[in-house]
């Protein structure tokens, strides 16, 4: 008797190791924006993905779209990406609604108008608008924001699900932990915080939930301004009409932003 055929079967997963779009997956992650053009060599290492899986996924999701190459040809994050993000609706249908309210604010205060949403244990900004010459900022669309260390941040942590605050709280040493108890609780309070920060450059933000028609909270729309323009607390009547208006168009029905 022959002895069994010991190869693998084309087309089947092996027994141990990642599935094969967990690892498609863990190459799209590689990239951060630190890190937004990555050769080979670089991309299999950041990934975890032996150099040979990560050629051959790799030139897969550059065939559909995924990836792209530059210049140098490293591989890049590639437009049919941001063509299929454009289509979630917690991103596209909220800021489709809030835009015309944000240009308002915009206009108003000439300032950094920033629009976020809780995903995933932070704040994921889904809509900036900023001015020519406005004070510098580490924000933008797409990218990710500590719960605790933002004006939109702290909005969305204060009305957050509890396991999620006891996640973040978790994060920091007693003292902080206790700091932020009390911040969130004004916030719950007061419906607004205001938030201050030196790096990269010394700003104040004030920030306002939006709720949707089930009185949720869904989102946080926020004023960054530099420390040294008018207080921040003068700001606050213009956040809150701004995301009240926002809410409204999302159907809810209270007139609050609270």
């Amino acid at each position: 008797m022959s002895a069994p055929d010991a190869r693998p079967v084309r087309g089947k997963r092996p027994k141990s190791g990642d599935p094969v779009v967990d690892r498609a997956l863990a190459l799209l992650a590689a990239f951060t924006e630190e890190h937004r053009a990555l050769g080979l060599v670089e991309l299999s290492r950041r990934a975890g993905v032996p150099r040979s899986t990560a050629s051959r996924l790799a030139a897969r999701l550059q065939t559909w779209g995924a990836l792209e190459r530059d210049e140098r040809g490293r591989y890049v994050i590639g437009l049919r990406l941001f063509e299929v993000a454009s289509l979630a609706p917690r991103s596209h249908g909220l800021r489709e609604a809030a835009l015309p309210y944000l240009e308002d604010l915009h206009e108003i205060t000439r300032q950094h108008v920033l629009l976020a949403v809780l995903d995933q244990g932070a704040a994921l900004l889904v809509e900036r608008l900023s001015t020519l010459g406005a004070v510098e900022v580490a924000y933008r669309v797409g990218g990710r924001m500590p719960l605790h260390d933002t004006g939109v941040g702290l909005v969305l942590l204060a009305f957050a699900d509890p396991a999620v605050r006891e996640r973040t709280l978790s994060t920091l040493d007693a003292s902080a932990a206790a700091t932020l108890r009390r911040r969130l609780a004004d916030v719950r309070r007061t419906g607004v915080a205001v938030f201050a920060r030196h790096k990269p450059a010394a700003v104040s933000s004030v920030a306002v939930a939006v709720r949707d028609a089930d009185d949720r909270v869904v989102a946080a729309v926020s004023v960054v301004v530099p420390v040294d323009a008018a207080k921040p607390q003068a700001y606050e009547q213009v956040v809150r009409a701004t995301a009240l208006a926002v809410s409204r168009t999302l159907g809810a029905r209270r007139a609050r932003v609270r």
